[in-house]
């Protein structure tokens, strides 16, 4: 690398496969330096090397002009874990007050450069390139574990008989009990019992023969009893597991899943009340007991999933099986599904866990999944530094997206567990086979369904499926006309339906276009009577007017012309007129009949039928 004092130019290659390379990166650093001696001095070097283990490169040209601003630049950063898994972009730019910023993909920015000498453009390479060149580069293995609180679909409160009422106005649903006045006492709610041991079925989980709640102790405005009525040593449901399906990753990641069909451990799903709602404002906060005391399942994952990924695909999974089971509406924007990630680092051959980390307030599960990749690179980062991190409880803010110091976590003795004293255990063995009957066919194994003996493909079945209204929809299409092919309706439903919905944000409940009226246009199309361009056009006025198939192509003109002795003169007619095309299908090129239908077409302006027209043909040509 040569330096010059008006303009400098840097090529770097791509270090990605071979150690020799990355070393020649390393010594192409090191030459820099050299090279350019007010590279040498300044703070910028002195600040050490960055993460190690981030091998950089600059792809293609970096470029900075005589007052050392970089004018174009990107970062490609590839992480260390076992050889080169993934690549991220970064970018590099002028940032104010004098200063450059590197920016992670998110937008934050992760470093500041001095802007006062060609150090800027260079500082970062070099940063990295010495980490690479002078140190062993330690690898993470991160663990996270999920702590997902459903509300139950129950009408009234865990422990008293308040309704249970998403935006109603505050404080107008409660009671002693809920309010933790002085003697008042719960009483269990047998609907929110069943519904939990119904997950637990659906996950695969056991339930213990006997069960019991106990008061967790702790201080909160919106816990209006300074205790929260849950299970500790004995919930309503053991072990399990959430299975991870393909189409419930991010989209970006659906091509790349690391571990097709991985099945997520759960530890627990224990059955206890929710707490108030906290509102914060500038200068005061308003308490709302109107949630306190709502019947919440907390489903504790084990520490198993390894990606922020992974985590979106548990969450998306575990949200569609609540719905198919019919415990939860699991809305996170109603705040009736909510979600705290456990999250903890280690080198690569150590067996012990890292630290526990855990991040709050999580409103979706995009914010989940950046919470998590920022958690990580936070913790890779003061590892890297040597720093010791300690069990703690972080808080996600989306706007900034970074997490910020909470408190220090507590551990379980700091709740003082104890029995209920107002609450006597319960036997499960009669409420598991009351419920066993009620367990659903769920998402996998609807999709397996729809393979089978519709004939959809991997793809299609998984769409169908992601939704229960939507595979309740689908299967009502195909039952309107079982003569319509099951494959042909998924088409029309995945590319066009869904295509119009979402074009319009609307849900399926708001569709103006009813599943036998579906039917009936693809059994319209399928006997010939319009084509497929026709049946779309029709389509789209059938979702603007909700009005029927056959009224629109009426309306349209679009019936065909199926008169076997008005398509046989057309066709005639054409045949005569183009001998040499006869010729040709003789001689053995029988693509030249589409020629024959599409003059066809023409001559009857769109109304033959085009597969009677192909059949015409064949005949007087062929014999």
């Amino acid at each position: 690398m040569k330096a010059h004092s008006d303009t400098a130019r840097m090529q770097v290659w791509h270090a990605k496969s071979q150690p020799g390379q990355i070393q020649g990166f390393a010594a192409l650093c090191q030459r820099g330096l050299h090279e350019c001696p007010q590279l040498r001095a300044g703070p910028w070097v002195a600040e050490g090397a960055l993460p190690n283990r981030i091998s950089v490169f600059f792809l293609g040209v970096l470029l900075f002009d005589e007052q050392h601003i970089i004018e174009h630049g990107r970062l490609l950063f590839f992480w260390q874990h076992g050889g080169f898994l993934g690549d991220e972009a970064g970018e590099i730019r002028g940032g104010d007050g004098g200063h450059g910023e590197k920016i992670r993909p998110s937008g934050r920015v992760s470093k500041r450069f001095p802007r006062d000498a060609p150090s800027f453009a260079l500082a970062s390479v070099l940063d990295f390139g010495f980490g690479l060149a002078h140190s062993v580069m330690p690898k993470y293995i991160v663990t996270i574990g999920l702590e997902v609180h459903a509300q139950l679909t129950t009408q009234s409160k865990m422990f008293c008989a308040c309704p249970v009422e998403y935006g109603a106005e505050p404080n107008t649903h409660t009671c002693p009990t809920c309010l933790g006045l002085p003697g008042a006492l719960p009483v269990l709610n047998a609907a929110a019992i069943e519904k939990t041991i119904l997950t637990g079925m659906m996950l695969g989980c056991e339930t213990p023969p006997l069960v019991k709640w106990d008061r967790k102790n702790y201080f909160y405005p919106d816990m209006p009893k300074n205790y929260q009525i849950t299970q500790f040593d004995l919930p309503l449901c053991i072990g399990g597991g959430v299975p991870l399906y393909d189409l419930a990753y991010p989209k970006d990641a659906q091509k790349s899943i690391a571990k097709p069909g991985k099945v997520v451990q759960l530890t627990r799903i224990h059955l206890e009340e929710d707490v108030g709602k906290s509102t914060h404002y500038d200068k005061f906060t308003t308490l709302d007991f109107n949630r306190a005391g709502t019947p919440l399942m907390e489903i504790v994952s084990e520490p198993d999933i390894d990606s922020a990924e992974e985590a979106f695909a548990y969450l998306t999974s575990l949200r569609q099986i609540l719905i198919y089971g019919g415990v939860s509406d699991a809305d996170m924007e109603k705040g009736n599904l909510r979600c705290d990630v456990n999250i903890s680092l280690r080198p690569e051959g150590q067996k012990e866990l890292g630290a526990k980390i855990e991040l709050k307030n999580l409103n979706s599960m995009s914010a989940v999944r950046r919470a998590i990749k920022f958690e990580t690179e936070r913790q890779a980062e003061a590892l890297d530094r040597g720093e010791k991190l300690i069990q703690s409880t972080r808080r996600w803010d989306d706007d900034r997206g970074e997490t910020t110091l909470m408190r220090t976590k507590e551990d379980a003795h700091d709740y003082r567990y104890f029995p209920d004293p107002d609450l006597l255990p319960v036997r499960t063995a009669d409420l598991v086979a009351k419920m066993k009957p009620q367990v659903p066919e769920l998402p996998h194994e609807k999709r397996a369904r729809f393979e089978q003996d519709y004939g959809c493909s991997a793809y299609d079945a998984g769409v169908l499926a992601s939704e229960k209204e939507l595979a309740a929809w689908y299967e009502a299409a195909v039952a309107a006309d079982q003569s319509v092919p099951a494959k042909k309706i998924a088409n029309w439903v995945i590319n066009d339906l869904l295509g119009a919905l979402n074009d319009r944000s609307l849900n399926l409940a708001e569709c103006p276009v009813k599943p036998e009226a579906l039917s009936a246009l693809v059994a319209t199309v399928e006997a010939g009577k319009i084509s497929n361009n026709q049946a779309k056009e029709v389509f789209a006025e059938m979702f603007e007017s909700g009005k029927p198939a056959a009224e629109i192509i009426k309306a349209k003109g679009f019936e065909q012309v199926s008169d076997t002795g008005a398509l046989e003169a057309i066709v005639e007619q054409i045949l005569a007129a183009n001998p040499d095309k006869v010729a040709e299908v003789k001689g053995g090129n029988e693509k030249a009949m589409n020629w024959f239908t599409g003059q066809a077409m023409k001559a009857s302006q769109g109304k033959a039928n085009p597969k009677m027209v192909t059949e015409i043909v064949r005949k007087k040509v062929l014999g």
